[in-house]
């Protein structure tokens, strides 16, 4: 779904008939100032979205971003300053910061993992484990926070899975199937068998499911430059770095998206 229709059905969802305290407590007309306020520190994402849920409210409404998609913000920071009519204001506030603490958090959650992998070489991946609808915005966020996207849905990459495996019988056939197609071809293994599988098919890309870290260690060597090698399932913060520190290319986290906490981020009205 385009960021321009999930806006418009989030604000649907949220105003229906109308924003009936406004209507009742501030008067048709008034005016008002309001700063977006971090309330924590972490890495900006979604602020032009932002941005485009107040004006769809209202074309009229000013907001001028402080800080860019990316950057890194601390408690107290303004990251954007919003002028225009009080009530259309009002009425886009929430659905304004429901996108800008998401995607703030998936960028936060995201840069603490490449933070945690700096300098091994190996590349921070997201995954399909998104929020339905947002996957486009999510995987954005997960660039502003440095990380790489993998694929974007069943239609852009071969992934040969385990179920795959079964109905073809054998890694081997399941490969042999899919060769010939420009598509980049991964396969996922589960055991050092099945990665010596998957090298002797002449696989490029192998997705180390679950393994422990001394059985990573023995793909890399096995491997010895062959195919690039992923790790993935159950990475966390506290094994990133000794995942990344047995020279797998890859490690691909599916809490990034699935998992990240709300960047606490408030809209303040000025006097």
């Amino acid at each position: 779904m385009t960021a321009t229709r999930l806006i418009k059905a989030a604000l649907a969802e949220d105003i229906h008939t109308g924003d009936v305290t406004s209507w009742l407590v501030v008067p048709k007309g008034q005016c008002a100032r309001a700063r977006v306020v971090a309330r924590s520190s972490g890495i900006l994402a979604g602020i032009t979205i932002c941005r485009q849920v107040f004006l769809t409210v209202d074309r009229s409404t000013r907001v001028e971003p402080q800080l860019a998609d990316g950057a890194r913000f601390s408690r107290g920071s303004t990251l954007a300053r919003v002028v225009g009519y009080a009530r259309p204001m009002l009425a886009a506030e929430r659905t304004a910061l429901n996108f800008l603490q998401h995607l703030s958090g998936i960028a936060t959650v995201t840069r603490r993992f490449v933070d945690a992998v700096r300098g091994t070489g190996t590349v921070i991946l997201d995954t399909r484990k998104t929020t339905p609808g947002w996957r486009q915005l999510e995987k954005y966020a997960v660039r502003c926070g440095g990380g790489t996207n993998h694929r974007l849905g069943l239609y852009d990459r071969i992934l040969i899975k385990d179920n795959h495996v079964a109905i073809a019988g054998s890694i081997t056939e399941a490969l042999r199937r899919c060769r010939g197609r420009a598509l980049a071809k991964d396969i996922e293994v589960r055991n050092l068998d099945e990665f010596r599988e998957a090298l002797a098919a002449h696989a490029r890309r192998i997705l180390l499911d679950n393994m422990t870290v001394a059985q990573m260690k023995q793909a890399v060597t096995l491997a010895h430059g062959k195919a690039k090698l992923e790790a993935s399932g159950g990475v966390t913060l506290k094994t990133v770095r000794r995942i990344a520190e047995t020279g797998v290319d890859y490690i691909s986290v599916g809490a990034i998206t699935h998992s990240a906490p709300a960047a606490d981020i408030a809209l303040d009205f000025e006097g």
